[in-house]
This record gives structure tokens, C-alpha cells and sequence, in this order.
């Protein structure tokens, strides 16, 4: 059997040319993520299934269709992380963090798996930039991880993304919901998908968030959760719009989005783009996580996760990305003596902080300099047997053709001097 040289369906890889733009997406959230005070947490791959079948809950499209879940050789039941919300409450939970000062601000760099169908927007791997906050039940927090995440989006250039944003409410106001939307979908349920009609008895509301196009205009005219919510979840909704507005954020309530996890409770927010109309950052509160994982532990939580690949493809559909900086310094050699000299000068230039290249494939000069050229250098020097006698050495900038002499020691200042230039 020939081997298949191709990625497997629904993944892709990074190519060289193209890894500036993840490296700079991931650097944004970084410093966003720091400057609203927020940490990193890093945790594995592939976590014990029930973590994700109790945390997200049984009737999620993820956890009944979408995980990658296999036996190990210990013939414990793993699945590859289909999300990081779960996982970073396990680890608080495993590491005693909620014992330490609250609120407890985390964010993560993730990859995650879920098998599904391949489409625009959508990997079976893929990448995400999440953000967690514990221990504050106050709309004050909701205001802070919705502001997190359109700053992120604002400093990645995009500033035409929407906000949309929902309550749906507590366990205790959902319960009358449900009934109501049992009530009207029990009317149409011949014609709901099988895994609805399960959805129909054990958790209704799943039914809003189903991907068949059937179930999906039935469930356009189901009732809306903002019209039974509870008189707290109201208030904490009305805190929270008044927030954002005092902000000068702007903002739609959509009483349509419930998002896919079971965890969720009161706000829900998205952010989308309103070219392709795909969701770029998405969360909410998911109070009765912890203590879903753990009855003894009674403390709230919210969050949100942006896709990378979405951000990277509507950034690069707009013209955000510029060709990527080739190297600061490309050293062309002429001998054997020339290319030793080269490579300790290199070394100096690196440690002097500049990206520095020297030939190593035995080209001619002429062909080294069409290689600096492609390589889209900053500057070259070209190094004989006289620059190696005479210590000086002539630097060509190779965006406007003028030549710099400077002695041998002295290029890595000399080149910080014209580079800030």
C-alpha cells in the first residue's frame, strides 16, 4: 500500500512563508491577554472523556458527534481536547488555584480536535485563543471578557466585527423554558432530525443549535429565552448593556444564540464578521461548570475563544498581512577563509540581536547575491581575502543601492544605527 503523502482531511499545515502571520496573531493575544491581566495556562492534548461528556454536556453536538475518542493501551476511554474551557477547570480544580486570589484571570493557545464536516472556517484541528475568568458573579466581569475579546479583534486591525449578545438565563428560569419550547417542538417533531427528537426529551434547547437546515427553520420560530428569564438574570443582563454602552461599546441582542455547550448560563455574546457572517470570538457564563465537575466547589466562571484560522483568513481577505521581513544581514562569502570569517561574524551579529544569513549551499557571489535579493535582505556584505586583511568591510543597503564602510567589529552597532534609521 502506497503511503498517503497528504495531510489528513480537515487539517493543514503552516507553511514557512505563511507563519509570521500565526506568530503575529498569537503575539496580539498575548499582549492583550497581559494587559488585562490575564495569564498563561498550559495543559495536555487529551484529557480522560468524561471530563468533556460531564463538563460540556451529553447532548452537545461535540460530545455526541464530534469528539475524537479512543481506548489507550490501559484501556482508559481518552479524547483529544475538543475545546480548553473543561480542561483549564480541571486543572484549577486538580491544582487547588480557586484557593488563591480570585478572581483568577487565565488564557491559553490551544490546539483542538473535532470531527466534523470540512468547510469554510472549519478544521477537524485547529486553533484557538481562549480566555477564562473565575470567581466574580458580577456583570462587571461579563463587561471585562467581552471588552478582552474586542480589544484582541480591535488590535488585530479588525474593527468592523459585531457584537451580538443574549441571556439564556439560569437552570432554575430555564426550567419553564423548556417546557414552552418542549411544548411547541413536540408539534413539529416528526420532522426534527433523530438526534432532536433525543434532544426534544432530555435537553430542548439543544434543538436551537442544530446544524440541519430542517431543524434549523423549525427552530426559527421557537419561542425566544429572553422572554422567560428570571427577574436576577434580567438585572444582570440590564447591568450588563448598561456597562457596555457607558463603555461605548456597540452592541445587537440576538435572543437567537445559545452557543453549543451545555455549561453556558446567562450572557452569551459573539463576535462576528459581517462580510462571511462567521462567529471570530464567541463565550459566555458557565456558572455550574465547577460544580458540575465537582459539588463541593461552588464558584462561577465565563470565558470566550477565538479561532485563529477564521482570524488569519479574514485577515488576509481584507490585505492586513504584508509580506513577511526577510533577514536583516546577508553575509556573501568568496573562499574557504571567507565563509569561517562570515559564520563567526554571523554569530556576532545574531547575538547582537539581527536576523543574519550566510551561504552555506557553495554558491558563486553572483548567485549569492540573487539569494540575498530573493531572500528580500536588508542589507549585504560581501567578504574576500581583502576585507578579511584589512578589517573593513562595506555595507550595501538593498533597498536604495548606498554602501557603508565600517570596520569589521564595529558592524552589528553600525547596523542597529541604519536599521533605526
Amino acid at each position: 500500500m502506497a503511503l498517503e503523502l497528504k495531510a489528513p482531511r480537515g487539517t493543514g499545515d503552516v507553511l514557512p512563508g505563511d507563519s509570521y502571520k500565526w506568530q503575529w496573531v498569537e503575539q496580539m493575544a498575548r499582549e492583550t491577554a497581559a494587559s488585562f491581566g490575564f495569564r498563561e495556562v498550559r495543559f495536555p492534548t487529551f484529557e480522560y472523556t468524561e471530563l468533556f461528556e460531564r463538563g460540556m454536556g451529553d447532548t452537545t453536538d461535540v460530545v455526541q458527534k464530534e469528539m475524537y475518542t479512543f481506548l489507550d493501551k490501559g484501556e482508559r476511554s481518552i479524547t483529544l481536547r475538543p475545546e480548553g474551557t473543561a480542561s483549564v477547570a480541571r486543572v484549577c480544580l486538580e491544582h487547588g488555584l480557586f484557593g488563591g486570589l480570585l478572581p483568577l484571570k487565565l488564557f491559553y493557545l490551544i490546539s483542538a480536535f473535532r470531527y466534523e464536516k470540512p468547510q469554510a472556517g472549519r478544521f477537524r484541528e485547529f486553533h484557538q485563543f481562549g480566555a477564562e475568568l473565575y470567581g466574580s458573579a458580577s456583570p462587571v466581569a461579563d463587561k471585562e471578557v467581552i471588552e478582552l475579546a474586542g480589544s484582541f479583534l480591535q488590535k488585530l486591525q479588525i474593527k468592523d466585527a459585531v457584537l451580538h449578545i443574549n441571556s439564556i438565563g439560569c437552570p432554575e428560569c430555564r426550567k419553564t423554558y423548556h417546557d414552552a419550547l418542549r411544548t411547541y417542538f413536540e408539534s413539529r417533531s416528526v420532522d426534527l432530525c433523530g438526534t432532536c427528537q433525543d434532544r426534544l426529551k432530555r435537553n430542548p434547547m439543544r434543538i436551537l443549535d442544530c446544524k440541519s437546515p430542517v431543524c434549523k427553520e423549525i427552530a426559527s420560530s421557537a419561542p425566544l429565552i429572553l422572554d422567560y428569564i428570571c427577574n436576577d438574570c434580567r438585572e444582570h443582563f440590564e447591568s450588563l448593556k448598561q456597562g457596555l454602552t457607558q463603555d461605548g461599546i456597540v452592541f445587537q441582542v440576538d435572543p437567537r444564540i445559545v452557543r453549543g455547550l451545555d455549561y453556558y448560563t446567562r450572557t452569551v455574546f459573539e463576535f462576528t464578521d459581517p462580510q462571511s457572517g462567521l462567529a471570530l470570538a464567541g463565550g459566555g457564563r458557565y456558572d455550574g461548570l465547577v460544580r458540575e465537575l465537582d459539588p463541593k466547589m461552588q464558584i462561577c466562571g465565563l470565558g470566550f475563544a477565538a479561532g485563529i484560522e477564521r482570524l488569519i483568513s479574514v485577515l488576509e481577505q481584507n490585505g492586513k498581512f504584508v509580506p513577511s521581513a526577510g533577514p536583516d544581514l546577508y553575509l556573501a562569502s568568496m573562499g574557504e577563509a571567507a565563509v569561517r570569517f562570515c559564520g563567526a561574524l554571523a554569530m556576532r551579529c545574531r547575538a547582537a540581536g539581527w536576523k543574519t544569513e550566510t551561504d552555506l549551499m557553495g554558491r558563486s557571489l553572483k548567485a549569492q547575491m540573487k539569494y540575498a535579493d530573493k531572500l528580500n535582505a536588508a542589507f549585504t556584505v560581501v567578504v574576500g581575502e581583502d576585507e578579511i586583511a584589512s578589517g573593513m568591510l562595506v555595507l550595501r543597503n538593498m533597498r536604495d543601492g548606498t554602501r557603508t564602510e565600517v570596520k569589521a567589529e564595529e558592524l552589528p552597532v553600525r547596523l542597529k544605527e541604519l536599521l533605526v534609521e
